[in-house]
């Protein structure tokens, strides 16, 4: 059961929009093989700013996903792509349908 998640916010530099939302699209086969992932959305706010939300059972989960493979290539490029850190709020799931 979904007990909790992440919804984390980052702002593309100008210029690299388009990269960063196909790194964001390219991201859901890393996500498929988290198996402690339940569910990973990435979207788009506005035309520079993008994010991500997922839901997990467990805080393992959780954890194994801010320490994954894309956490690592995201920050591997943030200096090229992002115009500040990524935000990131972890949340406890109150109703889920």
């Amino acid at each position: 059961m979904e007990k909790l998640s992440l919804l984390a916010r980052v702002q593309a530099k100008p210029g690299q929009e388009a990269t960063v939302e196909n790194f964001l699209k390219e991201a859901l086969a890393m996500a498929q093989r988290e198996a402690g992932t339940i569910r990973w959305y990435a979207f788009k706010i506005n035309e520079n700013t993008f994010g991500i939300f997922d839901t997990f059972a467990t805080e393992d989960g959780r954890q194994a996903h801010l320490s994954g493979e894309i956490a690592k290539a995201l920050m591997a490029n943030a200096d090229t792509l992002l115009s500040g850190a990524p935000v990131i709020e972890q949340l406890e799931l109150l109703a889920v349908k």
